[in-house]
């Protein structure tokens, strides 16, 4: 006899995959850090491999990439001599930040820590 789960206990309702789809983005490696760089000033390239050591240019183009995809980061072009390249979190993204400072806050707590 197969017993199958209530239905309210499925991981397949639009909620759900919701939720494992935000947690999986900003669980990406680095990805976490570069949006808290942004919400910390970072605008240029170069800031962001300063506020987040040890990441590859490579992986930081992917992920500025990915997160400009996803709508967390804007992206402007300024047609100068050379050409420069701001970034800036969305107010998608600010708002995820606002959202996950309470998760951070708890992440303190549990580790004896007062939140930042």
């Amino acid at each position: 006899m197969t017993v199958e789960p209530p239905q309210s206990l499925t991981i397949h309702e639009p909620s759900c995959r919701s939720f494992q789809d935000i947690v999986e983005l900003v669980g990406r490696r680095w990805t976490s850090a570069i949006l808290l760089a942004g919400r910390r000033g970072a605008r240029r390239f170069g800031e962001y491999r300063l506020s987040v050591p040890g990441i590859s240019d490579r992986l930081l183009a992917q992920r500025l990439k990915e997160l400009e995809a996803e709508g967390l980061i804007t992206r402007t072009v300024i047609p100068s001599h050379p050409v420069q390249i701001r970034y800036a979190l969305s107010p998608d993204g600010e708002e995820l930040m606002s959202i996950l400072q309470p998760l951070v806050d708890w992440g303190y707590r549990r580790a004896g820590h007062a939140p930042q």
